[in-house]
């Protein structure tokens, strides 16, 4: 499902134009980001929660040449499944 697809699932679902649900999942979006900019875990109950990791440094390979190269130090999230979207699923 794109971005383009599930803003046009909210719009049937919920009966709000479309102008509103893309304002709204851009507010969600957005505020997702931003907490976890700030180093802030996000929570969703039953759904699951953004977490920021910070990577270190260190030496990775070129699958293709096979060369080591060093890969500077990075931030990145990640998706922990919650147990009522986990249920859902199985």
């Amino acid at each position: 499902m794109t971005k383009a697809e599930l803003i046009a699932d909210i719009v049937e679902r919920s009966g709000v134009d479309r102008a509103q649900a893309k304002a709204c999942m851009e507010a969600f979006v957005d505020s997702v980001t931003e907490s976890l900019k700030r180093g802030e875990e996000v929570r969703l109950v039953g759904f699951g929660r953004f977490t920021p990791v910070a990577r270190a440094a260190g030496l990775a390979r070129n699958p293709r040449t096979g060369a080591q190269v060093k890969r500077p130090a990075s931030k990145t999230a990640r998706f922990r499944v919650g147990e009522a979207l986990k249920s859902a699923l199985n």
